[in-house]
C-alpha cells in the first residue's frame, strides 16, 4: 500500500500559460509529485507568485500583455531567489539568450517531451544555464524592451487620440441626449400643464413663458385665427416685446406673406434657419434680434386653430429634435386651446340655459306665489262684506236706542255720533230698519249673530297671518346672520321638547366627539324645526311612527352631520327635485305654505353647508344636513 503524501510538504510550481490545453498537459505530467499553481495571464501570474511564493515558476514566452522575457524580469524583481524557466515554441536566434538575460535560469523548448519532468527536477535542484557574452545579449534584450515600449507608447498615443475623439463624440451625443431629454421633459410638462388650464388667457400666457424659459429662446408667441378667418391675431407674446404687440392688437393677414399665415393655411411647419433669406416672413420691428424662426400650426382634427411662433437670436438654432419636440408640444397646446374654447362655449351656453331656466323658475314661482296668496286672500273680501253688512244692521238697531229710556247722556251722545257718521258714509239707517222690520225673526237673528260676525273676523285674521308667514319664509333666511359656536345636540333637544310631540316618537343619538357648529342659532333652529315638523306630519297614517335624529362628525372633518329620518311613506322619486321649490307642497289643503324646505335649503347653503335627501316610497325619508364645524380657540 502506497503511503499518503501530505500536499503541504510538496514543492509548488507556478505555471503562467494562456493555453488551457498546455496547462492541462503540465498538470498531468507534474501533479503526482508537485503542487501545480496556474495563471492564464501575466498579471494574474504576478499576483499569484507574490501571494504563494512558489519553489519554481514556469512562464510561456508568448503571453498576451507581455513577452515571457518581460515577465521573467518582473518576476525576478518580485522573487529574486525563485528560479524562473521560460517555455517556448519560438526557437529563433536570440530568443533563448534574451530570456536568460532577462533573469530566467533556463529555457525549455516546445513541444514538451519525455525529458520535461527531469528538466523541471534539475531546475528545482539548482540548475542554471550559462549565458555566454551576457553583456551583448542583455543589450539586445534592452533594445527589444525599448522598441516594445516605443510601440506601446505609439499604440497608447493612438488610443488616447481615439479616446479623445470618442470622448468629444460622446460629449456631443450626451449634449444632444440631454437637450432631447430636456425637450421631451419640457414638452411633457407643458402638455400636463396646458391640459389643466381651461382659462384661455392663462393657458396661452403660461405656454409662451415656459417655452422661452425652458428652451432659452428669444421669443415665443401664439396666434389664433379670427372668427371671420381673415386674420391671425396675437393672443400671447413673451416678454416686453410681446406685451407691446398685445397692446397694439398685433395681427397678420391670413395669407402666404408671413410664416404664420403660411403655416396656418398649409397646416405645415415653416422653418427659417436664417431669416435674412426668408421672403415669406413678416419683419417685426419689435423683434430686431431674430435670426432663426419657426412657425408651427395648431391643428385639431384637421382644423387649424392658429400657429405657434418660436424665434431665436442665433443662426441655425433649430435642430430636428427641436422641431419634433415643439411640434408635439404644439399639438398638445392645440388640444388644450380647443378644450378651452369648447369650455367657454359650454359655459356660455350653460349660462344662457341657466338664465332661461332662472327666468322660467322666477315666472313659475311668481305665478305660484300670486296664485297661492290669491287663494289665501280670497276669503277676506267676502268676510269683510259680511262683517260690514252685520255692522250696518247692528248700527241701525243701536240708532233706535234713543227711543228707549236709558237716561244716559253718554249713550245718547254715542248714538248721535253713530247717526252722524252713518249719514256721512251714505248709510240710510231708517231704510235698513224698515228692511229689518220686514224680516222673519230667525233671519234677523242670523244677521245680527255675534258668532257669525266673529267667525268672519277669524277667517280674515287667519288669512292675514298665513300671508305674513309667507313673508317670513321668504325673507327670514336673508336676514343678517349672527354665527356663534352652537351645540346642535342641545339645540335640537330643546327644539323637540318645545314641539310637544308624543313621548317616544323622537329618538336621538349623538356621537361623543361631535363638535359644535358655527351657525346662527335662530336660523338653524328653524331648519330642524321644519324638518322634524315635516317628518311628524308625514307620519300621520303610519303605525308606530318614529323620527330618528342622529348627529356625528362628517367624513369631511370640517363639517358636522345631522340626519333626520322617519319611517313614513317616503317621497315619490318624481317629485323629489320639486320639494325644494318655493310654494310646492304635498300637503294639499292641510295648511302647508310650500316654503319650509325652500327656506331650509337657503339657510343651510348660506352657512356654507349642504342638505341632501334620501327617500324611497314605503321605506321612509332621511334628510342629511352638513354644517361647518366651529374652530377651537
Amino acid at each position: 500500500m502506497t503511503p499518503m503524501i501530505d500536499p503541504r510538504k510538496l514543492p509548488q510550481i507556478l505555471y503562467i500559460e494562456q493555453s488551457a490545453e498546455a496547462r492541462s498537459l503540465v498538470r498531468r505530467l507534474l501533479s503526482h509529485k508537485y503542487v501545480i499553481l496556474e495563471a492564464a495571464d501575466a498579471l494574474d501570474g504576478f499576483q499569484l507568485a507574490e501571494e504563494t511564493q512558489p519553489n519554481l515558476i514556469l512562464v510561456d514566452y508568448n503571453l498576451r500583455q507581455v513577452t515571457g522575457s518581460e515577465a521573467a524580469t518582473r518576476l525576478h524583481k518580485i522573487l529574486p531567489l525563485t528560479p524562473i524557466v521560460i517555455i517556448s515554441a519560438n526557437l529563433a536566434d536570440g530568443v533563448r539568450e534574451r530570456a536568460l538575460a532577462a533573469g530566467a535560469v533556463g529555457f525549455i523548448p516546445k513541444p514538451i517531451d519525455d525529458d520535461f519532468e527531469a528538466q523541471v527536477d534539475a531546475y528545482l535542484n539548482g540548475k542554471v544555464e550559462i549565458l555566454e557574452d551576457a553583456e551583448k545579449h542583455l543589450q539586445a534584450y534592452q533594445q527589444e524592451l525599448v522598441e516594445r515600449l516605443e510601440g506601446n507608447v505609439r499604440q497608447l498615443s493612438a488610443t488616447v487620440e481615439k479616446n479623445k475623439h470618442l470622448l468629444q463624440q460622446n460629449e456631443r451625443m450626451f449634449s444632444m441626449l440631454e437637450r432631447r431629454h430636456k425637450l421631451l421633459e419640457t414638452a411633457a410638462r407643458v402638455g400636463q400643464m396646458v391640459t389643466s388650464i381651461l382659462d384661455m388667457d392663462d393657458l396661452l400666457k403660461h405656454t409662451v413663458n415656459i417655452i422661452c424659459s425652458e428652451f432659452n429662446f428669444y421669443y415665443s408667441g401664439i396666434f389664433l385665427v379670427s372668427d371671420d378667418n381673415e386674420w391671425a391675431i396675437l393672443r400671447a407674446g413673451y416678454g416686453a416685446a410681446g406685451r407691446k404687440m398685445m397692446a397694439d392688437n398685433h395681427r397678420l393677414h391670413l395669407d402666404e406673406r408671413s410664416m404664420i399665415g403660411n403655416s396656418i393655411l398649409k397646416q405645415q411647419a415653416k422653418i427659417a434657419l436664417d431669416v435674412a433669406g426668408e421672403e415669406s416672413r413678416f419683419k417685426n420691428p419689435f423683434l430686431p434680434s431674430t435670426r432663426s424662426e419657426m412657425a408651427l400650426p395648431l391643428i385639431v382634427q384637421e382644423h387649424a386653430l392658429g400657429a405657434l411662433t418660436v424665434q431665436s437670436d442665433m443662426l441655425n438654432a433649430f435642430s430636428e429634435d427641436d422641431v419634433t419636440s415643439l411640434q408635439a408640444m404644439a399639438d398638445q397646446i392645440a388640444i388644450a386651446i380647443n378644450n378651452a374654447q369648447l369650455m367657454f362655449k359650454l359655459e356660455d351656453a350653460t349660462a344662457e340655459i341657466v338664465r332661461t331656466k332662472t327666468f322660467e323658475a322666477i315666472a313659475t314661482a311668481t305665478g305660484e306665489a300670486i296664485h297661492w296668496v290669491g287663494n289665501k286672500a280670497a276669503p277676506i273680501p267676502g268676510s269683510v262684506k259680511r262683517v260690514r253688512e252685520d255692522l250696518i244692521y247692528i248700527l241701525a238697531l243701536a240708532a233706535q236706542a234713543h227711543e228707549l229710556d236709558l237716561n244716559n247722556e253718554s249713550i245718547s251722545a254715542a248714538i248721535e255720533v253713530i247717526k252722524e257718521e252713518a249719514e256721512i258714509k251714505g248709510i240710510d239707517l231708517k231704510k235698513t230698519l224698515a228692511e229689518m222690520s220686514a224680516m222673519k225673526p230667525n233671519r234677523l237673528q242670523a244677521l245680527v249673530s255675534v258668532e257669525s260676525l266673529m267667525e268672519d273676523l277669524d277667517i280674515a285674521e287667519n288669512s292675514a297671518v298665513t300671508i305674513l308667514s309667507i313673508k317670513e319664509g321668504l325673507i327670514g333666511p336673508a336676514r343678517k346672520r349672527n354665527e356663534i359656536p352652537v351645540s346642535l345636540r342641545e339645540m335640537i333637544k330643546d327644539t323637540v321638547t318645545g314641539m310637544g310631540l308624543p313621548e317616544g316618537v323622537v329618538e336621538m343619538e349623538w356621537a361623543e366627539d361631535m363638535p359644535n357648529a358655527l351657525v346662527d342659532p335662530r336660523q338653524v333652529e328653524q331648519v330642524f324645526n321644519n324638518l322634524i315638523k315635516n317628518a311628524w306630519e308625514a307620519l300621520g297614517q303610519t303605525p308606530d311612527p318614529k323620527i330618528y335624529v342622529n348627529g356625528r362628525r362628517d367624513g369631511n372633518s370640517k363639517f358636522v352631520l345631522v340626519t333626520v329620518k322617519d319611517n313614513g311613506p317616503g317621497i315619490p322619486k318624481e317629485i323629489q327635485d320639486k320639494i325644494w321649490v318655493s310654494f310646492f307642497t304635498t300637503k294639499g289643503g292641510s295648511g302647508g305654505t310650500g316654503l319650509g324646505l325652500s327656506s331650509v335649503m337657503q339657510i343651510v347653503n348660506q352657512h356654507g353647508g349642504s342638505i341632501s335627501l334620501d327617500s324611497e316610497v314605503g321605506k321612509g325619508t332621511m334628510f342629511s344636513v352638513r354644517l361647518p364645524v366651529a374652530k377651537k380657540l
